[in-house]
């Protein structure tokens, strides 16, 4: 009797407390929903009042209005990033390599250092994270502030839930979108930021399409050859606007493809269904600068850039190595130049832009210094020395590219598009192998988007042939 009486107390106290947790959490439920209520609902009596929340959201939100605002949003950050770095970037680069790398020859050739030691740190080493540096850091300490502002205002929840159909068709979630977002400032970053995605499918999708994000390290370039390429093909008087409409075209194009090969990826290697994922747009609210600034800067920029560092410098010491160790009356650079040129004449591209890409490996941003410098050196020129970056203004730079080394509108084409489908770079990489934890899907994100990029370049190239 006294076991049954244990038993029989027991389960009505099992009751009791499921009774009451059921109380608590119905009590919860009609709480949350009188507070929506309270928003959304005008009772019979009652005039309607005008909620800031509501209205913005009718806009932001919109099937109509949504999407073109966003991308008006977007656009906006992107200029200001890119034209409010231009004024620290050329400080930065007067600093650094206007005088810092003067100075730097002079103290090492008045402790008698040898030449090939100087050549190797200083024209090496010390030019290649200055080139980083320089070119890097300004976008992202005006990107990622912009960036973290807009989340901390409560905007970001609305791009996912805008593009979450997209993304859904795409076999990944709306999440994505903001991962892709933050990899228009840093690639690396946006690696990071597919943490939010809860499902490992999906976020490995992220993980492996972020690379169509064009990041800061690569703007420059886009910017530099749609200047002197595309828009020279154009009408003076257009020429601006067909230069900025190219870069956004290819920025357009890498959403596309993030889209598509999302895709692509979720019906063949990580097959599933898109996760359902609860999505509260939460009330905006102002954002606290200093907040902004500590996140924007300590975690995100600082981090990136010194991840950057670090791999520029091994870089400008082999771009170093090879140009000065000659074989056969030839650099090693010269020879590696040579040896992809018929595969990068075959996509319209060259042997020196491939041998760059494989050089700027550890930083997107040394692209263009090191292309002036391989193409003057393999034309015997006398503006650059062997293995030292350089960089010239506009018209110089076109006439280099066009005269020495033999450039047309195919080629400016197809580097900029090139530019957008080449592998990541090495920081990006390592980030990769630091979030998945695997050397395979580290490979597949290196190998699908040079992959693709050989392919679209070939392709258009083989068109390009046929029309002209």
């Amino acid at each position: 009797m006294a076991a049954e009486q244990i038993l029989s107390n027991a389960a009505s106290a099992r009751q009791q407390i499921g009774g009451r947790l059921h109380e608590v959490v119905a009590e919860s439920l009609f709480k949350e929903a009188e507070r929506i209520a309270g928003r959304a609902v005008i009772r019979e009596g009652e005039s309607r009042k005008f909620a800031f929340d509501l209205a913005l959201d009718r806009v932001l939100t919109s099937r109509v209005w949504g999407l073109p605002v966003m991308g008006m949003m977007l656009a906006a950050v992107l200029w200001i990033t890119v034209t409010g770095a231009n004024v620290p970037s050329s400080m930065l680069n007067d600093l650094l390599i206007g005088k810092g790398h003067p100075w730097l020859l002079s103290i090492f050739n008045s402790v008698g250092s040898p030449s090939w030691l100087t050549g190797l740190l200083v024209d090496g080493v010390y030019l290649a994270t200055a080139w980083v540096l320089s070119v890097m850091l300004p976008p992202m300490a005006i990107f990622f502030p912009l960036f973290t502002l807009l989340e901390d205002y409560g905007y970001l929840p609305r791009v996912s839930f805008n593009l979450d159909r997209a993304f859904r068709w795409a076999g990944a979630e709306g999440k994505q979108s903001l991962t892709m977002m933050m990899g228009f400032g840093c690639n690396a970053a946006g690696i990071v930021s597919t943490r939010i995605i809860s499902s490992p499918r999906a976020r490995l999708i992220a993980i492996l399409t972020n690379n169509f994000s064009i990041c800061n390290g690569r703007w420059p370039t886009l910017i530099l050859i749609g200047t002197i390429f595309v828009a020279a093909s154009a009408p003076p008087a257009v020429s601006g606007l067909v230069a900025a409409g190219s870069v956004l075209v290819i920025a357009v194009l890498g959403v596309l493809m993030t889209l598509l090969v999302s895709r692509v990826l979720s019906r063949t290697i990580l097959k599933g269904e898109p996760s359902h994922f609860s999505l509260e747009l939460p009330p905006y609210r102002p954002p606290q600068i200093g907040r902004v600034l500590v996140r924007s800067i300590f975690d995100r920029t600082l981090i990136v850039l010194w991840r950057a560092l670090v791999m520029a410098a091994p870089a400008g010491a082999a771009i170093w190595i090879t140009s000065n160790i000659f074989v056969g009356g030839d650099s090693l650079a010269g020879h590696f130049v040579g040896w992809l040129n018929p595969f990068g004449m075959a996509i319209g591209l060259n042997g020196v832009i491939l041998a760059a890409y494989v050089f700027a490996i550890p930083a997107n941003e040394i692209i263009i210094p090191t292309i002036l410098m391989l193409t003057l050196n393999l034309a015997k020129s006398g503006l650059a020395q062997s293995g030292v970056m350089i960089e010239l203004d506009e018209a110089t730079t076109r006439d280099v590219l066009v005269g020495q080394g033999g450039w047309t509108l195919l080629t400016g084409v197809n580097l900029m598009l090139f530019s957008l489908l080449h592998n990541p770079c090495s920081t990006t990489l390592m980030t990769i192998y630091k979030e998945t934890k695997s050397w395979k899907w580290t490979l597949w994100s290196a190998l699908m988007p040079i992959g693709i990029g050989f392919a679209v370049c070939g392709l258009v190239a083989v068109v390009w042939r046929l029309v002209s």
